[in-house]
């Protein structure tokens, strides 16, 4: 997957508040479908299906444990997509200083 189909798949799967409150749990530990529906008003099928768009995506990874399948964060993709907005933190904060000087100017 190439960087522009990596991000738009990232920020696909984090426009789901559903999908972005399992990576929070499972950003504290491994945890099963059964697990991880336990929060949520809905089945364990929709829980997979918002998981498969996760794995997707690349921030999901689920593993074997005996007769449990573990889900893991993968975090990588994150990382990526920070990096894309922080090219955007450097306008605002550019923008903010413009805006102080102005302030600063305008002041008797």
């Amino acid at each position: 997957m190439g960087t522009s189909s990596t991000l738009d798949a990232t920020f696909a799967a984090l426009a789901d508040p559903t999908r972005r409150a399992i990576l929070a749990r499972l950003a504290t530990g491994d945890a099963t479908v059964t697990e991880l529906a336990v929060p949520f008003a809905m089945s364990q099928p929709a829980v997979s299906k918002h998981l498969r768009v996760l794995e997707r995506a690349g921030l999901v990874r689920r593993g074997r444990d005996a007769q449990r399948r573990p889900c893991h964060l993968v975090a990588e993709p994150l990382k990526a997509a920070t990096a894309w907005l922080a090219g955007y933190r450097d306008y605002w904060e550019a923008s903010y200083r413009q805006l102080d000087d102005l302030l600063k100017d305008l002041q008797p």
